[in-house]
């Protein structure tokens, strides 16, 4: 389920948002993950807060520095603050961003209640990107990041990512 959260983002400066990528999943922009809170000019500054998609996030300070770059090679200056609250959910991933998810080998996020029961293998239930099977289980609570679980698909035998349900 996507939620839509209140932002406040200046439209004249969408395009260039768009084009940030997230370091850690870089077919996703740091729009679809939803990371976004504002972005408004100011006094000829163009003023962005972030909010982590965990705090320790070590993505942030690159995606930082890629927003100031951005609005750079347009000529604008930038600056960027993390907002930790209201707390960032898998359910601000855009629904174009938990497509581009499954299409790069990485399993959206479930709900919540789905997302604990695949977590304690009690449902197979997380689809296999490759294959769309549900016949997967979890190797592992971590995947390549904390936000992640390896799961193995049972039908094609291929492991992948699961994005875990954040709340």
């Amino acid at each position: 389920m996507t939620v839509e959260l209140e932002q406040h983002i200046d439209p004249n400066l969408i395009s260039v948002l768009e084009k940030i990528s997230d370091p850690e999943i870089p077919v996703l922009s740091i729009m679809d993950m939803g990371v976004v809170r504002s972005a408004q000019v100011i006094d000829d500054v163009v003023q962005i807060k972030i909010t982590p998609t965990y705090s320790g996030c070590p993505a942030m300070d690159v995606i930082g520095e890629d927003i100031i770059a951005a609005f750079q090679e347009k000529n604008m200056k930038a600056k960027v603050d993390l907002v930790l609250s209201p707390a960032w959910t898998t359910d601000w991933i855009t629904s174009r961003g938990r497509k581009a998810l499954e299409e790069y080998g990485i399993a959206a996020p479930l709900e919540e209640e789905a997302d604990k029961e695949a977590l304690l293998g009690n449902k197979k239930i997380v689809k296999c990107p490759q294959c769309a099977s549900t016949n997967t289980k979890m190797i592992s609570q971590f995947g390549s990041t904390a936000c992640k679980a390896m799961f193995q698909c049972e039908d094609c035998l291929e492991p992948f990512d699961y994005f875990k349900c954040l709340k």
